[in-house]
C-alpha cells in the first residue's frame, strides 16, 4: 500500500514536517506493509514560506529587517521560479512567535518590517510576490506593510499615522510615493481563513484577543480598521470590508488588496497547486492529513480540506488525524474526511498535550496502521 502523508503543523507543537515525520515512523513500525511519501503542506500559515522554498527547491535570502515593535532583525524569504518569484513569510519579521507573551501588543505592533521584506526583494527584480500571512501579531490592516513601501497615512491635520491605536483618526492615504516597482509586480496572499475585515467575525474580533487584545482593545481596533477601510475605499474604489479573506492576518489581506492590488487566495488549493500536489496523488492508495484541530472551521479553506478535496477527486479514501475533532459526526465533514481520529492517548491540559503531540501522533498511526493489517488479513 502507499500512503501519502499530508499533515499541516500542529499549531504551537509540531511543524508540518515533523508531523509528517511522527506519522511515517508510526506507520513504518506498524504490522502494515507500506510504503509512506511524505509531502507536508500548508494554508498560508505560519510555516508555508519555508515548505514552498523547500518544495520548489527554492534559494534563501538573509534581510535585515524589523519585528512587529520596531527592533532590529534579521529573516528569511526565498526565491523560486528561477529568481523570478520571492515567497515572503509574514510571521518571519511581523511574527506572534517572535514576541514574549507580555509583549503582544496590537494597539501599537505594525507590519513594518513584513514591508521592508517586500522591498528587499523588490531589490532582487522578481515579478512576483507569495505573501504567506499566518501567525502575525498585528491588526493593522497592512498599515506598517504599506509604510515600508511608501504610502503615508494621515490625520485631519496632516501628521502621519503610523499604529494601529492611531488609524481612528486617519484623514487621508497618499499612494504617491507607493514603490514604483510594484506597479510591475504581482502579488498574491495566502489566506488560512475567509474571515470579512469587520464585525463579529472580523480580523480584531476574532483573532485580536489571540494577540494579546483586551475586549477594549478589541473595540477601537475594529473602530481603526473601519476607518482604515472607509478611506481606502475613498482612495482606491476597492472595497476592504466586502473582500472574501480580508480579515486574515489583522486584516493585512485586505490592506494589501485595496492599496496593493494584490490577489487573495484560498492558501491551502494554491499551496498544493504551486507545490505539484497532485503529481503526489497519482501514486497514492491511501492519504493521510491532519492538523492540531479538525472540524467545521477546516472546510474555509484549512490545508487538511484542501489535501482532501484533492484525494477526493482521484476517489482516494482520506484519514485525518487531529489533536481535536468533533464528538459528534459531521456530514459535512464525512464527505472529505473518511475517519476522523483524535490522537490523545488519555485526559490532559493542553501544555501535557502539546508536549506529547510528536509521540501521541507516532503511536496513533502505528495503531492505525495495525488495524489495517489486521483488516487485510480478513
Amino acid at each position: 500500500m502507499n500512503i501519502l502523508i499530508a499533515p499541516n503543523a500542529f499549531k504551537n507543537s509540531l511543524t508540518a514536517d515533523d508531523a509528517a515525520r511522527a506519522i511515517a515512523q508510526g506507520l513504518e513500525q506498524s504490522r502494515l506493509d507500506c510504503q509512506c511519501q511524505r509531502f507536508p503542506v500548508a494554508d498560508g500559515g505560519d510555516g508555508t514560506g519555508t515548505l514552498i522554498i523547500k518544495h520548489r527547491n527554492g534559494q534563501p535570502v538573509t534581510v535585515e529587517t524589523v519585528d512587529a515593535l520596531g527592533r532590529e532583525i534579521d529573516a528569511i524569504f526565498g526565491l523560486i521560479d528561477d529568481e523570478t518569484t520571492a515567497v515572503i513569510e509574514m510571521a518571519a519579521a511581523s511574527g506572534l512567535r517572535i514576541l514574549k507573551e507580555d509583549e503582544r501588543n496590537p494597539l501599537q505592533a505594525t507590519s513594518y518590517g513584513t514591508g521592508l521584506m517586500i522591498k528587499a526583494a523588490l531589490d532582487h527584480s522578481v515579478d512576483r510576490i507569495i505573501l504567506g500571512m499566518g501567525g502575525s501579531a498585528t491588526v493593522d490592516g497592512a498599515m506598517g506593510m504599506l509604510m515600508a513601501l511608501g504610502v503615508q497615512f494621515k490625520d485631519a491635520d496632516g501628521e502621519l499615522i503610523s499604529t494601529p491605536a492611531q488609524l481612528t483618526e486617519l484623514q487621508s492615504i497618499d499612494i504617491t510615493g507607493l514603490d514604483h516597482r510594484l506597479r510591475h509586480c504581482h502579488v498574491t496572499v495566502l489566506c488560512d481563513v475567509d474571515n470579512l475585515l469587520l464585525g463579529d467575525e472580523g480580523a480584531a474580533t476574532v483573532f485580536g484577543p489571540q494577540k494579546g487584545a483586551s475586549e477594549d482593545d478589541v473595540e477601537v481596533l475594529d473602530q481603526a480598521l473601519t476607518r482604515l477601510a472607509e478611506v481606502a475605499l475613498k482612495t482606491t474604489g476597492k472595497d476592504m470590508a466586502a473582500v472574501k479573506h480580508g480579515g486574515t492576518a489583522g486584516g493585512a489581506a485586505a490592506g494589501l488588496y485595496a492599496l496593493l492590488n494584490a490577489e487573495l487566495v484560498s492558501g491551502g488549493a494554491y499551496f498544493l497547486q504551486l507545490t505539484n500536489f497532485e503529481a503526489a496523488l497519482q501514486q497514492a492508495n491511501l492519504v493521510i492529513t491532519g492538523e492540531g484541530s479538525i472540524d467545521r472551521q477546516t472546510l474555509q479553506g484549512k490545508a487538511p480540506f484542501a489535501v482532501a478535496s484533492a484525494a477526493k477527486q482521484h476517489q482516494l479514501p482520506v484519514i485525518g488525524l487531529a489533536g481535536a475533532v468533533p464528538l459528534e459526526q459531521d456530514p459535512e465533514l464525512s464527505k472529505y474526511f473518511d475517519t476522523l481520529l483524535a490522537i490523545g492517548n488519555e485526559p490532559a491540559d493542553l501544555p501535557t498535550a502539546l508536549h506529547h503531540t510528536y509521540d501521541n501522533l507516532r503511536r496513533t498511526a502505528c495503531e492505525l496502521g495495525n488495524l489495517m493489517a489486521l483488516s487485510a488479513q480478513q
